[in-house]
């Protein structure tokens, strides 16, 4: 959702991944695409925030991304590089209901797309969080059915 909510603000969106990535980042509206195991992140050139939802070495490399006064947000883990002359912000998820309501309603109405790899229900939410498969997309337990 990230992706689309970039876009929506105005965003040139590069976004990054596995080549069989590719289709699915543009389908959410990235502009461009980096193939982190053909291309050379770092020839994306500098920006102005990088969203990262991978860490590890591809974290530490974004960091040199950002450009003066420009921003690192990482979801995943504390980011042990900063950038040079940026802010470094590690997430941090508050749940706020009005927020929440809005995604919803977004999602509802056709605003937002969502990613849905896979539905489980309760009783299978164990073997559905530990796959013997990669799944591509996001696992939604419905507790109801």
């Amino acid at each position: 959702m990230v992706t689309q909510l970039a876009q929506e603000a105005g965003a040139y969106v590069i976004g990054t991944g596995r080549a069989a990535d590719r289709e699915k980042a543009l389908d959410f509206g990235a502009q461009e695409f980096v193939d982190l195991d053909n291309d050379s992140l770092e020839d994306v050139g500098k920006v102005d925030l990088v969203f990262d939802v991978i860490g590890g070495d591809i974290g530490k490399r974004s960091a040199g991304l950002v450009r003066a006064g420009g921003t690192l947000v990482s979801v995943v883990e504390p980011s042990e590089a900063r950038p040079d002359n940026g802010l470094a912000v590690d997430f941090v998820v508050e749940s706020d209901r009005a927020q929440l309501n809005e995604i919803v309603q977004r999602v509802r109405d056709g605003r937002l797309r969502t990613n849905i790899g896979k539905i489980a229900t309760l009783d299978e939410a164990v073997a559905a969080f530990n796959p013997t498969e990669r799944i591509r997309g996001k696992t939604v337990i419905q507790v109801r059915p």
